[in-house]
């Protein structure tokens, strides 16, 4: 099957939990389709470049799965019915790599930074 990346932004108003569960929610739409969500990470809530729909900030989550074409479709088109999600991304991959995406690293990093004080 094919692999792919997906990276979602939620409305800023929603609490963690609940961008958190809107991962595991199409998680399930995949799975259901019969593809699989192999990682998700939550990246929080980020500024935007932008304001898009009134928002300045929005929380961010990034998917890596492995689904036929029909279930990312289907996927992608309940991202955009769903009221709480402003934006979607989805590519397509030759391989998954392993490890953290370069935002979590960033994180690690600045994390290992305030360590040293």
């Amino acid at each position: 099957m094919p692999l792919y990346e997906h990276v979602m932004i939620a409305r800023q108003d929603l609490s963690s939990t609940q961008a958190e569960g809107l991962i595991e929610h199409f998680g399930t739409v995949l799975a259901d389709n019969g593809g699989t969500l192999v990682d998700q990470e939550y990246w929080g809530v980020k500024t935007m470049a932008y304001k898009i729909n009134k928002n300045r900030k929005g929380h961010y989550a990034f998917l890596r799965s492995d689904a036929p074409a029909g279930a990312v479709q289907e996927m992608e088109r309940l991202m955009r019915l769903h009221d709480d999600v402003m934006r979607v991304l989805t590519i397509k991959v030759d391989e998954h790599k392993e490890g953290p995406s370069v935002q979590m690293q960033k994180r690690d990093e600045r994390d290992s930074r305030r360590e040293r004080r």
